[in-house]
């Protein structure tokens, strides 16, 4: 409930507020009813059409041709488009035009789109695409398949990144110890429970309307009118919901998009095109992969003195996104770290594979990844406890120890309470010596425990992303629509703009409404993507929400013949302060302003404030602010087997004050469990001949179980507010707790250590397959 004189929309919350409770998904009951609508669910015009793509059988390759003469005598197939079919530009890049719709010339990858078969039936379209060995003339070349093949060819996607500061030569050089050392991590698949799908349906005038299951409906409009050789004003995209997404579908929903859209415009007929899984897995690419190479310095007390570091991530095919992921990656090196000398090289080498993409963190992983597993062996290399020199690493405030490597400076640090909060809450020193007595008289069953912190930052790396758009509604009935630029893919996006609306205007949450993501709607929009969601889209919204009640505010001061600065906004009623029985029921103003002819909607904008970036020299303030937080976990691992459980997971974490502590614990077990997942069972692997993707279905690529989960799962929200004016002084919660997990891996580490001294760092995705190994290595 707002103070009578507290500005509107401020950020003192009561347990009575609407922002700050925790309150159930806006969809939680069409989820588990079945009644939610996704893209597929939609009811199917009269006349649809369905597509499917047949895939290149090389990994590189010249196309010679398509046999579209046989392809069309197929049972149920009405047409067949290629490469030459598309009217406008053959491109779905979403940066660089390096990344064709269908293949043109050059096969880059096994599983590229070549052509798309367009049929009366899903199921016939899927049985004539799955042929297109049969039906595709090429000629196969060589193929670089892994990363470091390529980085050693010098073929990348995009020219090599350089972070530098002091001098990590001379710092290296008289350091008093030093490691040189190489480790690598895979990628991880985004296995969204929904896959890629599109369903484009013509209108009038050449306009098109599509439905996409997309985290970027702004660039499927761009991308698609592109295609078209269209302007923008004739495709509308819209997004009600996502069935998950994790960056997965920010850029990488276009193909689909483009070829839905060109098939439909082409035959005038409705066409949906939606993958399986397989086909999923073989077209489109995930979190890259990273390969690492570094020499560190380091004083006797585990104190970095210098690092010098090549990053090499497998980009795939084409660009995609893999420059800024490359320049987050490089940003988040240092993760919760005071680096004083440090020269960081950052090389996107091209392989002839699926195209890798946003993945939730975005490159933020792999970077403080590489950190933690370098200060873990620092540790061990002088018999000190990793959480004592992780500690002594830490950013602070003090002698200059608060600027990154890039030049912003580290405000509101909360790394040391938050992390001594933690260790002292979970027992870490107890626990430590109970561990190491295990273990004394455990011959096969050995236990491990690992505590990491994190510091992640906020905002797009590019800072013209940084804005968003929402628009207000308010009915004579006192109801609310709002709508805004981001999208619902489960994360609670929309019940927490709606809450920021309610609170904004005094009304409880059921009767603001939010409605599905349209590009008629809010033009422009950024990618939901960075954990901006929630920062961009609430701020957008709640400024819309705060035209409309300034516009109400002398209506109301004359109905209730009080001081505007009086007034009270809450519950649907408006009260005056020193007359709390006196109250206007919302509904009763808004028909009153109705009758005023006073405007009863409104359009917002946010644009984060403050944020400068030069990718020339990686220098700036490309964050608006940071999240901290930290873990502790505690390993089982069967000596004979490598096979491991998870006993315990301890995690706390800094969302600021939180618009609603439900959605938010719910979304840092997630970013647990997830990151985990890529650290320990979720392996990919490509044939090294042909380089086809072997694990391509749940079968072969192993997410996550409820039995996976630790035994003990303890989540906590840290609670203190942001100190940078974010919606309601909150903070992001989508990407920065996959960091938690760390403790996993590295507790697996410690569990290894504890048997072989000498093993060297263990490779992610730690499966019981390596654990056994790194157990038996000398």
């Amino acid at each position: 409930m707002n103070k009578a004189c507290t500005p509107i929309g401020a950020d003192t919350l009561t347990p009575a507020s609407v922002v700050g409770s925790s309150r159930p998904h806006e969809s939680a009951a069409l989820h588990v009813s079945g009644e939610a609508r996704y893209t597929d669910d939609l009811p199917e015009l009269r006349g649809t059409l369905h597509a499917a793509l047949g895939l290149s059988p090389v990994a590189h390759g010249r196309l010679l041709g398509v046999d579209r003469a046989a392809l069309l005598a197929l049972p149920g197939v009405v047409a067949v488009f290629t490469a030459e079919d598309i009217p406008g530009e053959n491109n779905c890049g979403p940066l660089l035009h390096d990344d064709p719709i269908l293949a043109n010339a050059e096969l880059r990858y096994l599983g590229q789109p070549v052509f798309a078969v367009i049929a009366s039936d899903r199921e016939l379209a899927r049985r004539a695409a799955a042929q297109a060995a049969r039906f595709i003339q090429c000629e196969a070349q060589p193929a670089l398949l892994t990363a470091l093949d390529a980085h050693a060819a010098g073929q990348y996607v995009v020219p090599p990144m350089h972070l530098q500061r002091g001098d990590a030569a001379a710092a290296l050089a008289s350091a008093p110890h030093r490691w040189q050392g190489e480790w690598s991590v895979g990628g991880q698949e985004q296995f969204y429970l929904e896959g890629q799908i599109s369903y484009a349906l013509p209108q009038e005038d050449h306009g098109l309307l599509l439905h996409c299951s997309t985290q970027h409906p702004s660039e499927m409009q761009q991308l698609v009118a592109h295609a078209l050789g269209w302007e923008s004003h004739r495709v509308q995209v819209q997004c009600r919901r996502m069935g998950g997404g994790f960056g997965g579908k920010e850029s990488q929903s276009a193909l689909f998009a483009c070829v839905a859209a060109i098939a439909a415009h082409r035959l005038q007929h409705p066409v949906k095109l939606r993958l399986d899984r397989d086909d999923d897995f073989l077209i489109t690419g995930r979190r890259h992969g990273f390969d690492y190479r570094w020499d560190v310095g380091f004083d006797e007390t585990g104190r970095l003195l210098a690092a010098e570091v090549d990053l090499i991530a497998n980009c795939g095919h084409s660009a995609d996104l893999s420059a800024p992921v490359m320049t987050r990656a490089l940003c988040h090196f240092d993760n919760a770290y005071w680096l004083p000398n440090v020269a960081l090289h950052g090389f996107c080498a091209r392989t002839h594979t699926q195209s890798n993409t946003a993945f939730r963190g975005f490159g933020g992983p792999q970077g403080a990844l590489a950190m933690e597993v370098i200060l873990d062996g620092i540790a061990r290399r002088l018999g000190l406890d990793p959480a004592l020199v992780r500690q002594r690493n830490f950013y602070a405030d003090e002698d200059g120890r608060n600027i990154t490597p890039y030049g912003q400076v580290v405000e509101d640090n909360l790394l040391h309470p938050l992390c001594e909060q933690l260790l002292q809450d979970c027992d870490y020193a107890r626990r430590r010596a109970e561990i190491a007595a295990f273990n004394a008289d455990s011959p096969v069953l050995k236990r491990g425990l690992a505590f990491t912190p994190l510091k992640f930052g906020i905002s797009f790396n590019v800072v013209h992303l940084n804005q968003a758009g929402a628009l207000v509604h308010v009915y004579t009935d006192g109801s609310v629509l709002v709508n805004h630029g981001g999208t619902e893919m489960g994360q609670g996006l929309n019940t927490k703009v709606a809450q920021v609306v309610a609170h904004t205007l005094g009304l409880p949450l059921a009767a603001v409404r939010a409605t599905a993501t349209d590009t008629s709607k809010i033009a422009n929009t950024s990618a939901t993507a960075a954990s901006t969601g929630a920062d961009l889209n609430g701020k957008a919204a709640q400024d819309a929400a705060r035209r409309i009640r300034q516009r109400l505010e002398p209506l109301a001061a004359e109905m209730l013949q009080a001081p505007v600065e009086s007034l009270l906004w809450s519950e649907g009623l408006v009260r005056v302060t020193d007359r709390p029985e006196t109250a206007l029921p919302f509904v009763q103003l808004v028909r009153q302003a109705y009758l005023r002819r006073i405007q009863l909607w409104s359009e917002g904008f946010y644009a984060t404030p403050g944020l400068h970036w030069n990718r020339e020299t990686l220098q700036g303030r490309p964050f608006f602010y940071f999240a901290f937080g930290a873990a502790v976990a505690e390993v089982l691992v069967d000596t004979l087997t490598g096979e491991y459980r998870v006993l315990r997971a301890d995690a706390l974490h800094d969302v600021g004050q939180s618009l609603n502590p439900a959605l938010d614990i719910g979304q840092v077990e997630g970013a647990f469990v997830q990151g985990q997942g890529w650290l320990t069972t979720e392996e990919l692997r490509w044939h090294p001949q042909s380089g086809k993707l072997l694990t391509h279905a749940p079968s072969t690529y192993k997410i996550p179980t409820a039995n996976d989960m630790p035994l003990d799962f303890r989540v906590k929200l840290f609670g203190r507010p942001n100190g940078a004016d974010s919606i309601h002084r909150s903070k992001a919660v989508g990407e920065p707790p996959l960091l938690l997990p760390f403790a996993v891996l590295l507790a697996l580490q410690d569990a290894v250590a504890g048997v072989n001294p000498a093993a060297p760092p263990l490779r992610a995705p730690a499966t019981a397959e390596r654990v056994l190994q790194a157990l038996q290595a000398f």
